[in-house]
């Protein structure tokens, strides 16, 4: 492998799920092989965060990417090319080609999420899914999705999981009340990061915390996504116990995660669930969904709920944090989950994908 070829798209939003793969996949792909050459198609912006060349993808809507692009491609003549959003231009990708498929929730549940995506669902994820030589699924959860839902073969479907990037470690204990000041947190508290969308569930999170009174505070983190109109409400009746944090600066993630009692993640369906994993990463408990892939990120370390079962999700709360012993043992369980999942181990499992398909 000397060259290869990779969509960067998902840089144009560095903060959210696609964006946080893209530039961490590469990071440790360029890691581990210092001789391989990387052009990265993406957003001008996004220059410091890729390795090797960055260029654009022509800007004419639909043809600029669909058409345009792949001539491009087909003159660059890389060994392989990596489809890091999922899919492939529907002219193609000019040699072997790979993508990372990260979740197929809206073919599962089209009602949690907006309409306006025509070309992206009906034509270029499936074409994609089934003309790629090679499917990287991020967990067994969606590799089970694309055999299920598109019939994808399974000798081209490579489970590769994500990992906690190295920033994401227990806070310093001298550090802890700093950290804690300057962020401007509560002393107890339970921690809710994610887009604030349907499929987030928050709505159960907030029924379980106000059957346990409202107690510790709930600290709510993540931008606002579509369908919240009904969330804003509840939010401005709860008063000060719950806090809202709106967007988090990447570099105090760390702190955020570390400082709380505990993590709660009912999302309805995650394709793998970067935040628990991040959070188990800080040493903090996790409460999270029993549902898609998050009984195989945790892996035993977490408490599992059902996501619809507010007073199931009251209870497990209430048992971690009212008993230091069983948060002990879930923070040493969920370290060493943590410390699997690395995404040097990723970038040497897309390698061997990539590699083969070159090969073939």
């Amino acid at each position: 492998m000397t060259r290869l070829a990779v969509d960067g798209s998902g840089l144009a939003r560095p903060m959210a799920g696609m964006g946080t793969y893209t530039r961490h996949i590469l990071a440790a792909m360029a890691s581990a092989r210092a001789d391989a050459e990387f052009v990265v198609y993406g957003p001008q912006a996004a220059g410091d965060a890729v390795p090797g060349a960055l260029r654009q993808t022509p800007r004419l809507p639909l043809v600029g990417r669909h058409l345009l692009w792949p001539l491009a491609l087909r003159r660059l003549r890389a060994s392989a090319f990596l489809g890091c959003a999922g899919q492939l231009p529907l002219g193609g990708a000019g040699g072997p080609a790979a993508i990372t498929v990260h979740d197929l929730a809206i073919y599962r549940h089209p009602e949690w999420f907006p309409e306006g995506q025509w070309l992206s669902v009906k034509l270029a994820v499936p074409r994609s899914l089934r003309r790629a030589d090679a499917v990287i699924a991020v967990s067994r959860n969606t590799a089970d999705d694309a055999r299920e839902l598109f019939s994808v073969p399974p000798e081209r479907i490579h489970v590769v999981p994500l990992g906690a990037g190295s920033e994401f470690r227990p806070p310093a204990p001298e550090a802890v009340e700093a950290e804690r000041r300057r962020l401007g947190l509560p002393e107890r508290f339970i921690l809710f990061f994610s887009t604030i969308e349907p499929r987030k569930n928050l709505h159960t999170l907030l029924d379980a915390w106000e059957r346990m009174g409202r107690t510790p505070a709930l600290v709510v983190a993540g931008g606002w996504g579509w369908r919240s109109e009904e969330l804003r409400g509840r939010f401005e009746a709860a008063g000060d116990r719950l806090r809202l944090l709106g967007q988090v600066a990447p570099a105090d993630l760390p702190s955020l995660y570390g400082l709380a009692d505990c993590l709660a993640h009912p999302a309805w369906y995650e394709g793998f669930g970067l935040t628990p994993l991040e959070a188990m990463a800080c040493g903090t408990p996790v409460v999270c969904s029993d549902s898609s892939s998050l009984p195989e990120v945790v892996a035993g370390a977490g408490l599992l709920v059902s996501p619809g079962d507010a007073w199931a999700w009251a209870e497990a709360l209430g048992s971690v944090l009212e008993d230091a012993g069983r948060r002990r043992a879930m923070r040493e369980a969920g370290l060493r989950r943590a410390a699997e999942l690395t995404w040097e181990r990723a970038a040497k499992e897309t390698w061997a994908v990539l590699d083969g398909i070159a090969r073939r």
